[in-house]
Formats: C-alpha cells, sequence, structure tokens
C-alpha cells in the first residue's frame, strides 16, 4: 500500500516533510529564465523550459533530504501542454531520484470521467492491447465534496496499483470556514468529510496502520489537527499551509500520532524562493532550498520524533 512506502521513506530520512512544487515563472532566477528567452523569446516555451531545469535542480538540491515532493499542476497547466509535458518528465525524474510523488491535482468529478482522470494520474490508459502509464504518481490530491463517486475509480486504481490518494477535509485557506465550519446535524462539516474519508478507505490499510486514503488538514488549524488526529484513526494527514502561510512546527505536531507517524508536512514557497533572501542573483537556488528544507526539518525535530 502506497501510504507504507511513503512512511518508509519519512522513516529513513527522519523528515516528515514534503517540498511543493509549484513553481511560477517569477520564482525562476532571472539568469537561468534569461538563458531559454535568449533562445525561445519571450514565449510559453521559454518558460516551460526555465522551469524544467529550475525544478530538476531542486529536486537535484533536495532528494537526499526530503522523502516527497508536490508537484501542483495548475503551474505547469498554465503553460499549456508544454507544461504538463514538463510535468511528466519532473514526475519521472523525481521517481527516479527515489522520491515519493503527490500529484497535487484536487480531482472532483463523477464516473467515467472520474475513472478517466484516475487512469491518467494513478492507472494506466488502455491502447489496444496494451496498458500505458501516463503520469504514474504514486500519490493524487482529491475533492471529495461530489461524494464518493467521485473517490471510487482512485480507490480501484490505489487497491490495483499500490498508490493513494489525500482527499480535502480542513483547508489551510481562510475562507475554508465558509463551508467547512458549518454545522451539519451534531458536526461541523469537516468532521463528516473526516469520517467519510474514513469510511470510504476502509479495508485498505497497510502494515503501519494507515489506509489507502487521506486527509488534507491545513497546518494554520492546529485545533482542528488535534481533534481530527484524534478522530481519525488510521488515517494518513498532508498538512499544508506551513511557513509562507503561517503554519508552524509547534502547530504541525499534533498531525502525528504517538510514534511520530501519520502525516507529512508541506512548504512551497519557503523553499522556492529562499534564494530571494540570500542577497544573491539566484544561482545559489539549490543551495538556498537544501538549506530551507533542511531548517524546516529541523524546527519539525524539537516537536516530533519519527519512530
Amino acid at each position: 500500500m502506497s501510504f507504507d512506502v511513503l512512511q518508509e521513506k519519512i522513516k529513513a530520512k527522519k523528515n516528515p516533510t514534503v517540498a511543493g512544487l509549484d513553481t511560477r515563472v517569477e520564482y525562476v532566477p532571472p539568469y537561468l529564465l534569461k538563458e531559454y528567452t535568449d533562445k525561445y523569446g519571450e514565449t510559453l516555451e521559454a518558460a516551460a523550459g526555465a522551469i524544467l531545469e529550475f525544478d530538476r535542480g531542486l529536486i537535484d538540491a533536495l532528494y537526499d533530504v526530503v522523502p516527497a515532493v508536490k508537484p501542483q499542476a495548475a503551474y505547469f497547466e498554465c503553460l499549456g501542454w508544454r507544461g504538463m509535458k514538463v510535468l511528466e518528465e519532473l514526475i519521472a525524474y523525481a521517481k527516479s531520484k527515489g522520491l515519493y510523488v503527490i500529484a497535487d491535482v484536487k480531482r472532483g468529478d463523477i464516473g467515467t470521467t472520474a475513472t478517466a482522470y484516475s487512469e491518467g494520474w494513478l492507472g494506466v490508459t488502455r491502447v489496444g492491447s496494451a496498458d500505458c502509464p501516463v503520469f504514474d504518481a504514486d500519490c493524487v490530491t482529491l475533492n471529495g465534496y461530489m461524494g464518493s463517486d467521485a473517490i471510487k475509480p482512485f480507490l480501484a486504481d490505489c487497491a490495483a496499483r499500490g498508490k493513494s490518494a489525500f482527499v480535502l477535509c480542513k483547508t489551510s485557506n481562510p475562507s475554508s470556514v465558509e463551508l467547512q465550519d458549518m454545522v451539519a446535524g451534531d458536526r461541523v462539516v469537516y468532521s463528516v468529510m473526516g469520517d467519510l474519508i474514513q469510511r470510504w478507505g476502509a479495508g485498505t490499510k497497510g502494515k503501519y496502520g494507515y489506509q489507502a486514503l487521506g486527509a488534507v488538514v491545513g497546518a494554520t488549524h492546529p485545533a482542528v489537527l488535534k481533534e481530527l488526529r484524534r478522530r481519525l484513526d488510521g488515517v494518513f494527514f498532508l498538512v499544508p499551509g506551513y511557513g509562507a502561510q503561517g503554519g508552524t512546527a509547534a502547530d504541525v505536531r499534533w498531525a502525528f500520532d504517538e510514534l511520530g507517524r501519520g502525516a507529512i508536512v508541506n512548504a512551497s514557497r519557503s523553499i522556492l524562493c529562499a534564494w530571494k533572501k540570500t542577497g544573491g542573483d539566484g544561482h545559489d537556488y539549490r543551495e538556498a532550498a537544501r538549506a530551507a528544507a533542511e531548517k524546516m526539518r529541523d524546527e519539525l525535530k524539537e516537536y516530533i520524533t519519527v519512530m
């Protein structure tokens, strides 16, 4: 089961963090972007090439520090087909470096459409008699607010191919309270969703006791993290919102069980853009990213011991 693989990688590096690859063109150091605009002009082709080189450099700098990366599909989609080609190449490159890849796609459709999404991101596309992997991520993020119809096709691929998925539960954005904190009977909506995630993933637990369907719970809500950790036994957490969004090590400690397991904390901009704080021109972006990732790891170690 895929979360067993993730937990093994976390244990090996004593580091329950994931680096988000949410790369915008403006995050690429000017010297690197210029190499591509000089060659291709101010075009999508230049942007895609620069981002591919930048992100590969980040992976080279981070693969022995972090257990996982989380490319956000939107930042590649905005470059059209060129960006999606870059994303496919980056996923393969990250996996070749031994990294666990969480494709942050937040899909949430139903029926054959959900099946097609799952085939593209986790499964295979049948061409004649051949089964062809596409993006072949280890894990995806999903929006479950259309109900189980949006989740079942992904769970089928998780079971068949040793994959996993995180479903939005209590997100880190301020306006999440507009829906997720509404009272629904004797529960709030995020608790209803958490209970559904636990029910949908029943029967898929691996050797570490975590099912194939996890929950996204934001670092900016530490009290909710504590509440849901107690409530959702066997549900692995993806915790966004650390660093640039305001979440701290003291906040996210509540996502983990007593063995320091069951969660992974994401940081994106604080790692991607670390070079902007070194006073240089970006030639040190790899070193700066690595230092930021190590700093995050060490901050978490003050509160969490991975057993």
